[in-house]
């Protein structure tokens, strides 16, 4: 386990592969932690800088008062990739991870080489859904929603999975408050009109069962982003990369080599 402090932040982050290698930068989704890479990592060409962190309110992250918005968890991304010493990184971000993927694109333009927006969009629902959402948690907790959010996450063959329980206590168990401040994050950002201005390559990717952000949003984020290309991977839920794992990263390779990465 590492630790380091971006953004005044103290970021708990993993970090293999060579230094010098073609660094990727993951951003995980709303209540995950950088567990959520585990299967796709080793099915990635060797040679690759591997970057994963939890970002801050989730995992082993610090999570500091009041509220922040997407800007700031971008901010918190580039101090990340600052204190690394990377450069020309392809950052690979998934719901919340999209966004924040889409801001730190507009924001530090210099970082990267290219952007990975999966099971994502520029705007994710609506003010009401998260209002209900944050009330129910602030209710019952993280159990009050993880049942539901498992039907959203996983396909109904992964649902009936021994392995269905690590992902639901995974998320119950991450920091009330830090959930609830990126579900206002997430409520606030709308990032329609940066995702027009971007001009980095970028590779949509969308889960066919998806019950968070449905493949007809991911797409039509992508259709707003000049020369984005878009994947969908049938049969799986919102974290393809969990479920469909070899197929993930069979499309995040192809997008690497087009672009020179690998």
């Amino acid at each position: 386990m590492k630790m380091i402090d971006a953004n005044g932040i103290g970021l708990h982050y993993a970090d293999q592969g060579p230094q010098d290698g073609a660094a990727l930068v993951f951003a995980n989704s709303l209540g995950t932690d950088l567990r959520l890479w585990d299967a796709l990592v080793s099915h990635l060409p060797g040679g690759l800088r591997l970057v994963r962190y939890d970002k801050r309110g989730h995992g082993l992250s610090a999570s500091p008062g009041g509220a922040w918005g997407i800007g700031d968890l971008a901010d918190d991304a580039a101090a990340l990739i600052d204190a690394l010493g990377l450069r020309d990184v392809v950052f690979v971000g998934l719901s919340i991870g999209g966004l924040i993927g889409q801001a730190l694109a507009a924001r530090r333009p210099d970082l990267l080489r290219g952007l990975v927006i999966s099971n994502s969009a520029a705007k994710i629902g609506t003010d009401a859904m998260w209002a209900e959402r944050i009330g129910a948690i602030r209710d019952g907790g993280l159990r009050a929603v993880s049942a539901q959010t498992m039907e959203r996450w996983f396909s109904p063959d992964f649902r009936a999975s021994p392995e269905l329980a690590l992902w639901q206590l995974m998320l119950e168990r991450q920091p009330v408050e830090g959930y609830i401040a990126c579900c206002q994050a997430i409520a606030e950002a709308d990032l329609r009109e940066d995702a027009r201005a971007l001009s980095l390559p970028v590779q949509m990717i969308a889960g066919s069962l998806d019950g968070s952000t449905p493949p007809e949003l991911v797409k039509a984020t992508g259709e707003m982003i000049p020369g984005a290309r878009y994947a969908e991977l049938a049969g799986v839920g919102h974290l393809p990369c969990v479920e469909a794992a070899q197929d993930y990263a069979s499309v995040l390779t192809a997008f690497l080599r087009e672009i020179g990465h690998v």
